[in-house]
């Protein structure tokens, strides 16, 4: 019997996420839910990340109805899946027990089988209070581990560093690290452990022997996610494959590559010939992709990479012969160690289905695509793009400085802005840190938990005004109001608990959005209550004429009304 391996589809979070800034609306999500009822993928992630805020801000949709909706035309097929970022769920500061509760119950309650769960810090106390709500209303716990790589120092830097009292530079991310904090996620409750790397920056030499380190040390089962940006996608996904993973997470061809995650069909291509079997119906994603295709087209005005990769169907399409030794020489490569030829043999198989080349910057700078483009649209609005490579070198002394945080949302964010107001403070001959956002400053502090590292306490006093690390008091949290709304007939901004949470988590953007959503329930009401006061004066004449017809002299009548 073959071996199974799950594939987890991205496609209608990250994937359109990544490539087209979460600007799918429902008609076009409603439109692929037959093929991928048909199709059968262990898992679909479908919420969490930027639905909620970008369906709201940019669609005027309802978020929980993007949910419902999925749900209702899959059914039990495919388990639906969502992000949660632990105590910080979408914003910065932690929230209190009611709220994360709150989120969560709602979120299975709507359609939601698998809560993907993760802390910008990897400080797994952040994560306890979701696997608990996630595990009581029946639930699985998807525990990940945030994947990032060490600061790159060169030797000067490192000397540098090292003269002036900051201690000699040792390696944290190892493949220990992450195994030890998969184990403890393990005790803690979590159903499966997922490695994310958000930023596509585990290579193949570290994705194979993290996979089989993981295999032998855990018992639940293994999730591997990544992305094409710097070129390793494919090559570490297939290492994953190779060493026993359990689930890889892709995206259907249209929407897969780049910023986004390895193509489902290449995946799919290693799979069957290693034996490996998915139980997904191949023609049904090739009547998928071609959907996607057309919505793709009509997305083009949020499209980031505007190439797009072969029209290919498995359940028709064969490879050519030279295809089909790039495929196998791939296994090779990957089942001998060979991580160099695994790299290359992939990078080939990707452009020869036309997906984009790897972004050097990134590879080079071992930073997320995301980061690099804000800190240059920064840099830009203070005309001083030339400064690129300055604020590129002081990215590893900010993230050292303030605790050496995985770069992924929101810290990668939060270390990239003070980059770069560090380099604009010396621009401006003013000593580095005299310009630091709120963020960095409770970053520091500790208001959003444990950095991998210690933050040295004089730096703490210098940016935070405290030497002790202190975490958020999530006691002086204060719910946001739900004021009646005089404009629109004194109804409730928020009329229930899911619209409550969305005011809780997107205060602004849910402010806006809930009001034009009451405006148009109250003129509906309106117009209601004006066509059954019409039905109603309409009902009465006519009994009343129909009574004139069944009897039209009737001498109690008044004159008046008989002339």
């Amino acid at each position: 019997m073959a071996r199974k391996l799950l594939i987890r589809d991205l496609t209608l979070r990250d994937g359109q996420q990544s490539q087209f800034a979460t600007r799918m609306n429902q008609n076009q999500v409603d439109r692929v839910l037959p093929f991928y009822k048909e199709a059968r993928f262990y898992a679909m992630e479908v919420w969490g990340g930027a639905v909620p805020d970008s369906t709201m801000r940019f669609l005027k949709e309802n978020p929980w109805d993007r949910l419902t909706k999925i749900k209702s035309a899959i059914g039990n097929v495919s388990k639906l899946t969502a992000l949660s970022r632990g105590k910080n769920l979408f914003g910065y500061n932690p929230y209190p027990d009611e709220v994360i509760e709150g989120f969560n119950k709602n979120a299975l309650e709507a359609g939601i089988d698998i809560m993907r769960i993760f802390d910008a810090l990897n400080d797994l106390t952040n994560m306890e209070s979701t696997i608990r709500f996630v595990k009581a209303n029946k639930g699985l716990a998807d525990c990940a581990v945030c994947f990032t790589v060490d600061s790159h120092f060169t030797f000067s830097e490192k000397v540098k560093r090292f003269l002036s009292g900051k201690g000699l530079f040792r390696p944290l991310f190892t493949v220990e690290y992450f195994v030890d904090k998969a184990k403890e996620l393990e005790r803690m409750g979590a159903d499966m452990i997922t490695i994310k790397d958000m930023a596509g920056l585990i290579p193949p030499e570290v994705a194979g022997p993290m996979i089989a380190s993981l295999k032998r040390e855990v018992k639940v089962p293994i999730d591997f996610h990544t992305h094409c940006t710097p070129g390793y996608g494919l090559g570490s996904v297939l290492m994953a494959m190779v060493n026993g993973v359990d689930l890889v997470d892709a995206v259907v061809m249209n929407f897969a590559g780049g910023p986004a995650a390895p193509a489902y069909e290449l995946i799919q291509i290693f799979a069957d010939k290693l034996g490996l079997d998915t139980g997904i119906d191949k023609a049904a994603v090739g009547a998928l992709n071609r959907e996607l295709r057309t919505i793709r087209k009509e997305l083009s005005s949020f499209d980031q990479v505007k190439v797009f990769p072969l029209e290919w169907d498995l359940s028709r399409d064969k490879l050519r012969p030279e295809a089909e030794r790039l495929f196998d020489r791939a296994i090779e490569a990957a089942q001998k160690d060979d991580y160099e030829t695994t790299t290359r043999l992939t990078q080939e198989i990707e452009a020869l289905f036309r997906f984009p080349a790897p972004n050097e910057i990134v590879k080079s700078a071992q930073i997320p695509g995301g980061m690099y483009t804000n800190m240059m649209a920064q840099l830009s609005q203070a005309n001083l793009t030339d400064l690129v490579n300055k604020v590129l070198h002081t990215v590893p002394e900010v993230r050292m400085d303030c605790g050496c945080p995985p770069l992924v949302t929101p810290t990668s964010q939060i270390v990239g802005v003070q980059a770069v107001n560090c380099v604009i403070d010396e621009a401006n001959d003013k000593p580095r840190y005299t310009n630091c956002s709120q963020q960095f400053i409770n970053l520091v502090k500790g208001s959003y938990g444990k950095t991998p590292i210690p933050v040295d306490p004089d730096f703490r006093l210098k940016i935070a005004g405290v030497k002790e690390e202190t975490p958020y008091d999530p006691s002086s949290y204060k719910p946001q109001d739900n004021p009646l709304l005089p404009e629109s007939g004194n109804l409730p901004l928020a009329k229930d608990e899911r619209d409550q949470l969305l005011l809780e988590l997107f205060p602004t953007v849910a402010l806006s959005f809930l009001k034009e959503i009451r405006a148009k329930e109250y003129v509906q009401s309106l117009l209601k209550a004006e066509e059954a006061e019409e039905k109603k004066a309409l009902e009465a004449q006519t009994s009343f004429l129909k009574g004139l017809a069944a009897n039209p002299y009737d001498p109690s009548l008044p004159e008046t009304i008989l002339s």
